[in-house]
């Protein structure tokens, strides 16, 4: 499989991998939140045989960017409803306190 439609591939399962992360781990620290989900996408996207077969020329930067990818899903799933409640306005909050 061509290394850029494998990539694309894991990229579109990150919110997801997120997800299921959170369900799955959603009592422990962020960090091992996200060193699971690290370890589930370089898996999904066949990292290991990118590097060997010379795809991935600096592994490191590559992390670093998959790490940036998982940190924007999560910002990004934190402000939406899927994690909370929407705050109340203070609107409707003085209409029922009147």
């Amino acid at each position: 499989m061509d290394f850029l439609s494998q990539l694309l591939r894991g990229i579109a399962f990150v919110p997801a991998l997120v997800n299921g992360i959170e369900g799955l781990f959603g009592n422990k620290p962020g960090a091992e939140k996200k060193d699971a989900a690290m370890s589930f996408l370089q898996n999904a996207i066949a990292m290991t045989d990118a590097v060997a077969s010379r795809e991935i020329i600096e592994p490191d930067k590559f992390r670093d960017g998959i790490s940036k990818i998982i940190d924007g899903t999560v910002e990004c799933l934190n402000a939406s409803t899927w994690c909370k409640q929407p705050p109340v306005s203070s609107r409707t909050t003085e209409s029922t306190t009147a």
